[in-house]
């Protein structure tokens, strides 16, 4: 049986495509092309989630579990797996430009070490490229702590996700 021990829900500050995932104090894990699965890059240990706005926010709820979760219900239109490591134990998500204004609970709930991530997202082909005024996306991070392991793709069906493989 899974317990989900706690959660977080925030808007997130998207430029140029993308907010992070970053650990202050080290690489969060081994480089990932944003070709790989069109949603998650990791690029000199810093995790992007790819965002089909260019610039404004993204609605991000942050789901904590002590083990393995099902993945989100059929809703979502694309579901990537990665493993990212916390050297501080303050695994966050940020915008790339500006803080949260509400923050989101910390990443890396059992402090130091390894956790897997999967990351959900839906919306992505309503506004791609601009800068919407009010929320066209939507992302749900399911955190647990398990041993590092290669990215797995769960699900991909939106045309954005199709075109940054396609890069």
């Amino acid at each position: 049986m899974n317990h989900q021990v706690q959660q977080g829900r925030g808007l997130v500050p998207v430029h140029y495509h993308r907010f992070h995932i970053t650990d202050e104090d080290g690489p969060a894990s081994p480089d990932l092309p944003s070709g790989h699965n069109g949603l998650v890059q990791v690029q000199d240990g810093i995790a992007a989630v790819l965002t089909g706005i260019h610039t404004g926010d993204v609605d991000v709820t942050v789901t904590f579990h002590t083990e393995a979760p099902q993945p989100g219900d059929t809703g979502w239109e694309e579901i990537v797996e990665v493993s990212l490591h916390s050297v501080s134990a303050e695994l966050t998500v940020r915008g790339l430009m500006a803080d949260l204004d509400e923050e989101l609970p910390v990443l890396s709930f059992n402090g130091p070490g390894d956790y897997r991530l999967r990351i959900h997202a839906r919306g992505r082909d309503t506004a791609i490229d601009l800068a919407p005024d009010e929320i066209t996306e939507w992302y749900l991070i399911q955190v647990w702590s398990a041993p590092g392991q290669e990215a797995s793709v769960l699900r991909q069906t939106d045309s954005y996700g199709a075109c940054v493989r396609a890069r």
